[in-house]
């Protein structure tokens, strides 16, 4: 399974909230402890909704949780070229 793009800083701010544990942000935004993992290990990209919700949770801006480097996009950005040609 190839990690996602996206980069995610949850693991960071969870410990800078009393050291909230996943189980307990699981249940503030309304999704498994699992989803969480997969989340912070990059294995699944959250839908918008979803990231919304762990950013509120946390009480940050969608950005201070999440990022997309600008590598990534330009690489992103090459593959879709390369796909259409």
């Amino acid at each position: 399974m190839r990690k996602t793009r996206i980069e995610n800083r949850i693991r960071r701010l969870r410990f800078d909230r009393n050291e909230m544990t996943q189980q307990e942000l699981a249940e503030k935004v309304g999704v498994t402890r699992q989803t969480i993992n997969a989340i912070e290990l990059g294995k699944y990209s959250p839908s918008l909704e979803v990231a919304f919700l762990i950013a509120r949770a946390l009480g940050v801006e969608l950005e201070e949780v999440f990022s997309y480097p600008k590598d990534a996009a330009e690489e992103a950005e090459a593959e879709r070229g390369t796909k259409r040609g």
